[in-house]
């Protein structure tokens, strides 16, 4: 809790209550001094029975340090809930034995009938007292009615999101868009009013030209721009396929890849890092991260937030593009790149993520390529499941890189696959062309090290698009 500022640290008052909730404790720095105080008692002699001595008393005192950083508990704690059943006498019933389960048990345990016992989701989002600023009931006149509840007087959970007016395109569909809308003509139009911003716009079109369709990943690993106008400038050059082999993937207008056979070295690949028992190693012993993890989840009754970067419009129009502060580390021509790693795969070095999206062509290994090209100029169809690609190569694919993973983690944790037979080993063994690529590999581990956030989201776009 002290590592991270915007985590509350937090008090159960019963630890071993799994229905306890906890107060918690907001940081605050301070400038304190820790002190170690010594109390010492020294008695004196009583020469007279009849006469009380007080005790000599002596304080020491040590200066140990100094505290910066110190939690306070302003929330309020009533927010406790029990697991007890009311009877129909209104007797309290304690269910911790019967909904708990300590130790194994047989099936005996799981069969026994008992009350309905729900404990609340969620208590309060918050822990402090807050003042509800109600409005009186209205007054109408008699022969008043109510109008009509329609989606314009209702107050929605969240605010409306923002357009950036992106066209979707299903693999179903008939026609393809070759030009934008204008809503997204007149959203480019109203940031882009600075030189950088144009210079992206050329640089993302030369991209296009160059290769049809790109990922979003892809081109912010090409091009440095701002994630916030990248939104923008996107839906005014390209439409977003949403089904089938080329689906979260952005293509230019007016090209359409299911008629078009050269496009297979275009399409995804989900690709995601086998692991367990039967592969030979665990999850926890991979050396690649998950992109989300349950312990880095915060408690939604926060009241310390850290200060959101939103960007508006008027940011958007002074170049925050590429431009940027002056007091930046990276240069402007690379603020915003991402590594290569989040969308090419190398023989040799791990993914950054244990779940990735690759396009065909960005599988840099020359036994994958063979696959992807074995029916070269005897391509007939274009199916939703497999594109231009033979049957199943998806799946051909998925094993290759596997077994190029697992002899990576092997090569850098052979404890793990101590108990392999040499049969085994036989059928797994990866050629390498030199010695070379093992340096190779140690400076991609370096340079791969995975950030604590995702960068590779291409599971879904849609939302920051509709």
């Amino acid at each position: 809790i002290y590592a991270d500022p915007a985590k509350r640290l937090e008090l159960y008052f019963r630890p071993k209550d799994p229905y306890c909730h906890p107060v918690c404790a907001n940081r605050f720095p301070t400038s304190t001094m820790l002190l170690r105080v010594r109390r010492s008692t020294k008695k004196k002699q009583q020469l007279d029975s009849e006469e009380q001595i007080q005790p000599e008393v002596q304080f020491e005192m040590e200066i140990l340090g100094i505290v910066t950083t110190v939690y306070k508990f302003q929330g309020m704690s009533d927010f406790q809930y029990l697991a007890m059943h009311s009877g129909p006498d209104g007797k309290q019933t304690s269910m911790y034995d019967k909904v708990l389960m300590l130790k194994p048990e047989k099936e005996e345990f799981f069969n026994r009938d008992l009350p309905l016992y729900i404990p609340p989701p969620i208590f309060s989002r918050l822990d402090t007292p807050v003042d509800y600023f109600y409005r009186p009931d209205i007054q109408h006149r008699s022969g008043y009615n109510n109008p009509q509840v329609s989606g314009e007087n209702l107050i929605g959970l969240s605010r409306a999101r923002r357009p950036h007016n992106a066209i979707f395109v299903n693999f179903d569909d008939e026609e393809i868009p070759t030009k934008p809308l204008d809503a997204a003509v007149q959203n480019w139009k109203k940031v882009c009013t600075n030189p950088v911003d144009k210079k992206v716009e050329e640089e993302l079109r030369k991209l296009f030209e160059v290769r049809p369709v790109w990922s979003r990943n892809a081109v912010k690993a090409n091009i440095s721009v701002h994630p916030d106008k990248l939104k923008v400038l996107l839906p005014y050059l390209a439409y977003y396929m949403l089904t089938g082999p080329w689906r979260s993937l952005w293509v230019r207008f007016g090209y359409d890849p299911r008629k078009h056979p050269e496009a297979k070295i275009y399409q995804v690949l989900d690709f995601r890092i086998r692991c367990g028992m039967k592969y030979g190693y665990a999850a926890t012993d991979m050396p690649v991260k998950a992109k989300r993890s349950t312990y880095n989840y915060s408690l939604p009754i926060t009241v310390k937030k850290q200060g959101s970067h939103t960007v508006s419009v008027h940011d958007l129009k002074q170049g925050l593009g590429s431009a940027g502060t002056s007091g930046a580390k990276k240069p402007p021509s690379s603020r915003y790149k991402l590594k290569e790693s989040v969308y090419i795969f190398r023989e040799g070095a791990l993914p950054p993520y244990r779940q990735m999206f690759y396009q065909l062509c960005d599988l840099n290994v020359e036994s994958l390529q063979k696959i992807i090209h074995r029916n070269d100029g005897t391509e007939s169809e274009c199916t939703e499941r497999d594109g231009w690609c033979l049957a199943k190569t998806s799946d051909d694919l998925r094993d290759s890189m596997s077994l190029m993973i697992k002899q990576i983690i092997r090569s850098t944790r052979p404890a793990l696959f101590s108990n392999t037979t040499s049969r085994e080993d036989g059928k797994e063994q990866l050629a390498y062309e030199s010695g070379e690529e093992e340096d190779d590999e140690e400076e991609e581990e370096e340079e791969f090290k995975p950030s604590d956030g995702s960068e590779n989201e291409m599971e879904t776009e849609i939302l920051d698009y509709v």
